[in-house]
């Protein structure tokens, strides 16, 4: 296997890679009910035309789930990765850009399914830290259901640096904590923004809170400490935009 490859598991993360144009499928291991499943739920066109396939029963595939606790379904496939995105082309093509950006969040899980509510909720890209972002983790592609094959992950060296690059490119910055000063529902998310997250212990760090414009937190009930991060950024990501698609 390349060094460019790994294994995805789970009917969706499968489904939608094979489904996805930019993302190659080197092999593809499947039950003989998930390739009916497949043919089932793409009738129109052949999504394992041009792939290797191979038929496995459940318990050998459960090799590629061993180390992680998640379900295969009946689905396995070596993908290689997909192409590099680069921040700073993207943000010369749209306006009203929003993006998330994960500071020190390192959980799979978690960024899955913070990538699963950005791409729900029409969030043009997440920004992520090179060194901790678990780009082959079976477990990150299966809590995003998939939806990994859609969104724009910008993958960068230095989250900081960024933050400043993006503030001279007309961006704010509103940094998401439980000690933000503004209600962010009160905001009218005109413009261009980020959208910055902490991690899921520390919260946001000091150093990265000097680039934050707005400290802003939700609203909650007061005898709760605070949210889980996948729980904040699907609340911030439906709100957003919301209030964005009145904006248009």
């Amino acid at each position: 296997m390349s060094n460019t490859n790994f294994f995805i598991v789970g009917k969706h993360p499968v489904i939608e890679a094979l489904k996805n144009p930019e993302r190659k499928v080197i092999r593809l291991f499947l039950t003989e009910e998930s390739k009916k499943n497949i043919h089932r739920l793409s009738p129109k066109k052949n999504l394992i035309k041009d792939v290797k396939v191979f038929f496995k029963t459940k318990k050998e595939l459960d090799k590629y789930c061993k180390n992680e606790q998640i379900l295969h379904q009946g689905y396995v496939a070596e993908v290689e990765r997909l192409e590099e995105k680069s921040l700073k082309e993207f943000i010369k093509t749209k306006k009203n850009i929003s993006l998330a950006c994960l500071d020190g969040v390192t959980d799979p899980r978690n960024i899955g399914s913070v990538i699963r509510s950005a791409a729900s909720f029409n969030i043009d890209g997440i920004i992520v830290k090179q060194r901790q972002f678990p780009e082959n983790s079976k477990s990150m592609y299966k809590a995003s259901s998939g939806t990994i094959e859609y969104l724009n992950i910008f993958k960068v060296s230095n989250i900081n640096s960024t933050l400043k690059f993006l503030r001279e490119k007309n961006f704010w910055v509103y940094g998401f904590s439980s000690e933000g000063s503004e209600d962010f529902t009160k905001l009218n998310w005109k413009g261009n923004n980020v959208l910055l997250f902490g991690s899921e212990g520390r919260g946001l760090k000091e150093k990265t809170s000097k680039y934050i414009d707005y400290p802003v937190k939700i609203k909650i009930n007061e005898k709760i400490e605070s949210l889980n991060i996948a729980n904040s950024a699907s609340i911030v990501f439906f709100h957003i935009n919301k209030v964005k698609k009145n904006l248009d």
